[in-house]
């Protein structure tokens, strides 16, 4: 089920609401109201995401039972005077190992699959290596390509933080199982993040605080995270779509640099608009999620960028992988190699083809550069518009790179930008709508937060402000839910991770 689909916005989501709310008119003894809800709530986010498949339930509600018994034993092999012992850990190395596993299985089955059918078809390296690197298998196996289930990296990572956590003491066991599958099927950021550590929400699963000014901030931000899905990312998206189908090694010049940039601003609405989404929910129901970017399209570094982008992920690779491999606490040499480790994980985390791995290794490389030497130079320049030009031009080379089917694709782009000579007419795919949208798009993505941010954190309490933006929000909403209804259609591009 889509957040930006008619059976959400009207049927799925005002039901709950209301359900939730209901509750609170009925029954006044605490625990029990909180009871309630969680139920609810738990039944209503496994509702959610079984519109999608039956089948991907299942594996959803096997992750829950594998991890909350996991979490289970490690506690009750722990004691007061040896919290981590030796029993303790070999459980969660196995239960680590499971959730890996079946990760591994749906997202890098078909990519393993490719490999062995080029080993038994080719001697010759070149040939594997280039057929493997574009993802061109010969089918000689036989076997049918794997269905990813949606949104199975967001909710495998926040199932392995729940027992991460208990082993490290980060948190209580939690002791009723359909509380621990609330906060893995939480509807709200179930499919698409942001990755909600355990130990950040513990407390609120069963002692959560709904209020007016929380419900009004959850709208605030539904509104606008719904705008920028269906207004912005989906503007960009028909233009994208329209390109990428193609003949690509004759776009010429003008259509290339057009869908790079284009790309570029649809995967940061798509993404940033879910999470906004996301988070609004959350409000409505008393939950708090911590934020998931802060415009990284302003960064004047690649370090600055990813303390920017999708920091959910960000901060569990830190917290889970890089801090516990030493961080920086080691020399320079063991620092590097662990940014590489975070962000070749990064790469594969996002799904089974050699553009994401190139994708993610090349942020390495650069922010190991960067924690070198350039740095240092980056933060001493006075003129940041360079350094911005700096973040910008590596962006969008490689988010050209991540939106490929393969490497060969994402070449064919690049020698674009020097060809001149296109068979198709740039014009053709401009229209006002697309203008505008790219003027709005580009003051949004934190030129206007930036230049008008402290003027509108003293006077966002003036009821004329509030007014103003409460029909601003209203407006947005209407015209989404009118864009919508005319059929324009895009599922959410991190659905697919």
């Amino acid at each position: 089920m889509l957040f930006s689909s008619m059976i959400f916005l009207w049927v799925f989501l005002p039901i709950v609401l209301i359900v939730n709310y209901g509750v609170n008119l009925i029954v006044r003894n605490r625990k029990i109201k909180m009871r309630i809800k969680n139920t609810f709530l738990l039944i209503a986010s496994l509702f959610f995401y079984a519109w999608g498949g039956i089948y991907y339930l299942s594996i959803m509600i096997c992750s829950i039972i594998i991890n909350f018994f996991g979490g289970y034993i490690i506690s009750k092999l722990g004691s007061k005077d040896n919290p981590k012992n030796i029993n303790q850990k070999v459980v969660l190395v196995i239960i680590i190992a499971i959730n890996l596993l079946i990760l591994g299985y749906f997202k890098y089955f078909n990519m393993l699959v490719v490999i062995i059918e080029q080993a038994m078809e080719h001697n010759d390296l070149p040939t594997f290596f280039y057929n493997i690197f574009n993802m061109k298998g010969t089918g000689n196996l036989g076997l049918k390509e794997v269905v990813l289930p949606i949104g199975i990296s967001f909710f495998t990572f926040q199932a392995m933080s729940y027992v991460i956590d208990v082993y490290r003491g980060d948190a209580e066991t939690q002791k009723n199982i359909f509380d621990f599958g609330l906060y893995v099927a939480l509807f709200p950021q179930l499919i698409a993040g942001p990755i909600v550590r355990y130990h950040d929400v513990a407390l609120q699963i069963n002692d959560r605080v709904e209020s007016l000014d929380k419900f009004r901030r959850g709208i605030k931000r539904f509104c606008y995270g719904l705008g920028k899905k269906v207004l912005i990312a989906n503007t960009f998206a028909l233009v994208v779509d329209k390109i990428w189908a193609l003949d690509l090694e004759n776009i010429g010049t003008a259509i290339a640099i057009l869908v790079t940039i284009s790309y570029t601003f649809q995967i940061y609405y798509d993404f940033s608009g879910y999470s906004d989404i996301a988070i609004g929910l959350g409000y409505m129901f008393g939950f708090e999620f911590k934020e998931n970017f802060n415009y990284p399209y302003i960064a004047t570094s690649i370090t600055d960028f990813w303390r920017r982008w999708h920091i959910s992920l960000s901060t569990w690779f830190k917290e889970y992988v890089y801090i516990p491999f030493g961080g920086n606490r080691h020399g320079s040499f063991r620092t590097c190699l662990n940014l590489m480790i975070v962000f070749l994980l990064t790469g594969i985390w996002h799904g089974a083809n050699f553009t994401f791995i190139i994708w993610g290794v090349t942020y390495g490389i650069i922010q190991i550069i960067e924690k070198l030497f350039l740095l240092k130079a980056l933060n001493a320049n006075r003129l940041k518009f360079i350094n911005w030009i700096y973040v910008m031009i590596i962006t969008l080379l490689l988010f050209v790179v991540f939106r490929s089917n393969n490497i060969q694709e994402a070449f064919v782009i690049f020698s674009q930008y020097a060809k001149i000579e296109s068979k198709y007419n740039v014009l053709s795919y401009i229209s006002m709508k697309l203008i505008v949208t790219f003027i709005v798009a580009i003051l949004s993505m934190g030129v206007i937060q930036k230049i008008f941010g402290k003027l509108y954190s003293k006077i966002n309490n003036n009821i004329v402000v509030n007014a103003i933006d409460a029909i601003f929000q209203f407006v947005i909403l209407i015209v989404a839910i009118l864009s919508i209804v005319d059929g324009t259609y895009n599922p959410f591009i991190y659905f697919q991770f």
